[in-house]
């Protein structure tokens, strides 16, 4: 009886093991969320809401903890996610920057070919703001002050491969108008320096204006946008002032390491795909003016072999240098 008993335990233990194994990957430790922006940046601001929401809604069995990374418009935020090779609990969630950083940087050694993308989340429109006391009214008074004064203005943002400093480019080319470019690491630094009027004007993200919208402290003289987004209705887009210039949408998803496990690459795709079904989400989309743009791992994938040559289209428009 004993070698039967023997055989049938071991038997029952390869059973369990397989099962396990078939589960594939699971959390079993706190999740790293890296984020290439400082503290109130757009993607930091992003990848905390979606870190309370995953707390609130209980979606992971382990925590989230977000990571700041910022450095050269996402190129430090890259190259570490490059050194977590095969790595299960680190990701990082990606803006445009990701794409032209590479693009613009000479030194650069990390592309997006180089990770692997699991989800599209959001596009996200902008808006440009001043602080509630600034003479300009609209988008063309400031760009009428900047022709009187070339080089005199002064236009607070990210890095050389924002959105903040491509748009500001292209209407440049556009206009004829110059002004300055002063980057901060952070959105709270670059929103400071704006509302401490040492800046005159800022391109941010929805979410970035909405607190101090309310309180009167800002007020908003263009869209970034293809159309007016239904909380502006009032407020022209940049082509609206008679400016043609292309349109830069801001997209946000998550990456992760080279060579992560298809386990675990299939185990974040579903996960997100269960995070943006969540009310909680949808909410935070529409609080903070966001645009559902989710897309699978595949449809992402598809996406970031087109997109490319769109960014280095208008990089070249905007007269930015192209290293590849």
């Amino acid at each position: 009886m004993r070698p039967l008993l023997s055989f049938l335990l071991l038997a029952a233990a390869v059973i369990a093991a397989g099962q396990v194994g078939a589960q594939g990957f699971n959390p079993t430790r706190p999740i790293e969320f890296v984020v290439h922006t400082g503290p109130g940046g757009g993607n930091d601001l992003l990848a905390r809401a979606i870190a309370a929401i995953v707390e609130k809604e209980k979606l992971l069995p382990v925590r989230m903890q977000v990571t700041n990374k910022p450095g050269g418009g996402g190129i430090t935020a890259m190259s570490y996610m490059n050194e977590k090779k095969g790595e299960t609990h680190t990701i990082a969630l990606f803006a445009n920057t990701w794409f032209n950083g590479p693009m613009m940087s000479k030194e650069a050694r990390v592309t997006m070919n180089e990770l692997s993308l699991i989800v599209r989340l959001v596009t996200e429109p902008g808006v440009v703001a001043v602080k509630s006391d600034s003479p300009y009214k609209t988008l063309k008074d400031f760009i009428d002050d900047a022709k009187k004064r070339p080089g005199e203005l002064k236009q607070s943002g990210g890095s050389i491969g924002s959105r903040d400093n491509i748009v500001r480019n292209l209407l440049m080319r556009n206009t004829g108008a110059q002004w300055a470019f002063i980057s901060f690491p952070g959105g709270g630094e670059r929103l400071a320096a704006l509302l401490g009027g040492h800046v005159q004007i800022m391109f941010m993200d929805p979410q970035e204006a909405g607190e101090r919208l309310r309180d009167g402290s800002l007020r908003l003289i263009a869209q970034v946008a293809e159309k007016r987004i239904a909380a502006y209705p009032d407020l022209p887009t940049i082509q609206e002032f008679g400016y043609d210039i292309p349109n830069y949408v801001t997209i946000r998803g998550v990456v992760g390491p080279p060579e992560m496990p298809a386990d675990a690459l299939k185990y974040w795709e579903n996960f997100f795909s269960r995070l943006v079904k969540t009310g909680a989400w949808k909410k935070y989309l529409k609080d903070n003016l966001f645009e559902d743009g989710f897309q699978t791992t595949a449809e992402v994938r598809k996406f970031a072999e087109e997109y490319p040559e769109k960014v280095r289209a208008m990089l070249k428009a905007a007269g930015i240098r192209v290293y590849r």
